[in-house]
């Protein structure tokens, strides 16, 4: 069983998410990101992910090339974290979330992923521990 977290868009209408981290996926990658919360970062958009750099830097581990919606993975070649809820502009149908490059599954949101189209480029994220 992983740590929960919550991860706040401040700006955006949509309150805290609550999100799981798994250490089973990938356990370095989980064990450095939590090591860095509470995290900051500037929302950028890519289809239907929203993804932003976090002072982590962690190497390949466990990696994926397609996710579900709500999966929360790290993306070593931008030092990101990347919340999918939908396809991106890599998906090779509408059905499938194809990161741009293979992610660190990390966790996944514990409650509606779509909930992350509501936010727009440029506002702020933090990450913390849901009991900080």
């Amino acid at each position: 069983m992983g740590e929960t977290i919550r991860i706040v868009i401040e700006t955006a209408a949509t309150g805290p998410v609550a999100a799981e981290l798994d250490p089973d996926k990938a356990p370095r990658t989980v064990a450095a990101i939590r090591a860095a919360l509470p995290i900051t970062g500037i929302a950028r958009r890519w289809g239907e992910e929203v993804y932003f750099e976090i002072p982590v830097q962690a190497g390949p581990e466990s990696q994926v090339e397609v996710v579900e919606a709500g999966e929360l993975g790290y993306w070593p070649p931008g030092k990101a974290l990347c919340i999918f809820f939908g396809p991106t502009p890599a998906s090779r149908s509408p059905d499938e979330i194809r990161p741009a490059s293979p992610v660190n599954p990390i966790g996944r949101v514990l409650g509606d992923p779509h909930l992350f189209g509501k936010v727009q480029e440029g506002e702020r994220i933090v990450v913390r521990l849901a009991r900080d």
